[in-house]
C-alpha cells in the first residue's frame, strides 16, 4: 500500500486492486453523519436506514470525476411507513432525510426487513455531470435485504457492474451514531484494457476478490479505532493494493433564502398569498436542515432576488 494519511471518519478511502481488475471505495462516517442526524430526532430503525443511506450515498458520489457533478439517491414507499427517502452528494457535500410515518414504523419493530420498511418500492440512483449537462439515471425495485443489495441490483441491472456494497451502522454509547460501508466493483464494460463483461461469463479475479470482501464485519466497518488502511490490510494483504483518500465529506444543505425566493417567484402572486401568515411573511421549512427561512411577499420579485435574511434557528 502507497504511503498517505491514514483515514477514520468522513474521508473515503479509494482501492484499487490492479490484478484483480477490482476498484473499490471504503468509507466511515462520524461527526458529518450527526451533524446531518441531528436535525431531526430519528427513532432508532429510521436512524440506522438513513445512515446506511447517507454512507451508500458517500460510497457511489465519490466516484464522480466532475467536483460539481451530483449524486442524488431517492427511494419511494410502496406501501410502507418509510414514505421517502432522499439523499446527495456534491462535491464532497452530503445531506439525507426521511419522510415516515411514526406510528407505522414502531409497529415495524426495532429491526425491520427493507420490505417492511418500503413495501413494494422503487430505488433510484441519478448522476447529473455539471460540466457536460449528462444526466443517468436508474430505477429498480427495492429488493434484498438492506438498501446495499438493493443498490448492487442497481448496478447489475442498469450498469452491468458486478459490485459488491456492504453498509453497517450502530449507535455508540459515547461517539454516537457510526456507519461505514464498502464498495467493491469489477471494472466495466469497455474500460481500457479490459475484455468486454459481456462476452466473458466467468470472472474468477472478481470472484476471489469478493469472497474476501464478503468477509468483512458490520463490527469492522463501524470500529471508531481501526482505520480504514488497517481495514484494507486485513481484507486484502495478500493482494497488491493501491489506496489514496478521497475528497473529506462534511454535512452541506445548499438552502438559503435567496434559492427560496427564486424558487417563490415562479408562482403567480395570488399563489404566493396563499402560502403567506397574516405578517405577508411566508415560511419555508428545510427538510434536510430543519431550518425555517422567512420570506416577505414585499421581498420576491420575478427573478427571485432576494437580499439574504438570516434563517432562524432548527426548530426544537
Amino acid at each position: 500500500m502507497s504511503d498517505h494519511a491514514e483515514v477514520w471518519f468522513d474521508q473515503p478511502l479509494v482501492l484499487t486492486i490492479a490484478e484483480r481488475h477490482v476498484r473499490g471505495r471504503l468509507v466511515r462516517l462520524g461527526p458529518a453523519l450527526r451533524d446531518i442526524l441531528s436535525a431531526h430526532d430519528y427513532p432508532p430503525a429510521a436512524e440506522k436506514l438513513l445512515a446506511e443511506a447517507l454512507v451508500l450515498t458517500a460510497l457511489l458520489g465519490s466516484t464522480l470525476k466532475d467536483e460539481k457533478g451530483q449524486m442524488t439517491l431517492q427511494a419511494q414507499t410502496g406501501g410502507g411507513p418509510v414514505e421517502l427517502l432522499v439523499c446527495d452528494y456534491r462535491g464532497g457535500e452530503l445531506r439525507g432525510y426521511l419522510k415516515f410515518d411514526a406510528e407505522r414504523l414502531a409497529e415495524a419493530g426495532t429491526d425491520p426487513t427493507l420490505f417492511a420498511l418500503f413495501g413494494e418500492g422503487f430505488l433510484a440512483i441519478t448522476f447529473d455531470q455539471a460540466t457536460t449537462g449528462e444526466r443517468y439515471q436508474g430505477v429498480v425495485p427495492l429488493e434484498g435485504s438492506s438498501i446495499g443489495e438493493a443498490a448492487e441490483h442497481y448496478f447489475a441491472q442498469s450498469e452491468q457492474i458486478p459490485s459488491l456494497i456492504r453498509l453497517a451502522a450502530r449507535r455508540d454509547a459515547e461517539a454516537g451514531c457510526l456507519a461505514g460501508g464498502l464498495l467493491l466493483q469489477h471494472l466495466p464494460e469497455g474500460e481500457v484494457g479490459r475484455d468486454r463483461l459481456h462476452v466473458r461469463h466467468d470472472h474468477p479475479e472478481w470472484d476471489h476478490a469478493r469472497t474476501l470482501a464478503a468477509t468483512l464485519s458490520d463490527e469492522e466497518l463501524t470500529d471508531p479505532a481501526l482505520s480504514l488502511d488497517t481495514l484494507a490490510w486485513r481484507l486484502f494483504h495478500e493482494e497488491t493494493v493501491r489506496v489514496e483518500t478521497g475528497a473529506a465529506i462534511y454535512r452541506g444543505c445548499r438552502c438559503s433564502t435567496e434559492y427560496y425566493a427564486s424558487v417563490l417567484a415562479k408562482f403567480a402572486a395570488s399563489e404566493r398569498a396563499d402560502m403567506a401568515e397574516a405578517d405577508g411573511r411566508i415560511m419555508v421549512d428545510c427538510a434536510f436542515c430543519s431550518r425555517i427561512f422567512p420570506i416577505q411577499l414585499d421581498d420576491i420579485d420575478e427573478a427571485g432576488k432576494l437580499a439574504e435574511t438570516p434563517a432562524l434557528p432548527p426548530k426544537g
